[in-house]
């Protein structure tokens, strides 16, 4: 599931800079910065906190 989620955080990512670099694409950062904003809360809320390290 977080392979999955890493996959989709890099293709919205690189999404966002071709719409910064094609001028008239600007819409197309919005829209891939809003989809990233929204796979990292996903993944942060099914990560499993088992596998953290235990700080004490």
């Amino acid at each position: 599931m977080l392979r999955l989620l890493g996959w989709l955080l890099v293709i919205w990512l690189a999404l966002s800079i071709l719409g910064a670099v094609i001028k008239g694409l600007f819409w197309l950062t919005v829209l891939a910065l809003l989809l990233a904003g929204a796979t990292v809360a996903l993944g942060w809320t099914k990560r499993d906190r088992k596998e953290l390290p235990r700080r004490w």
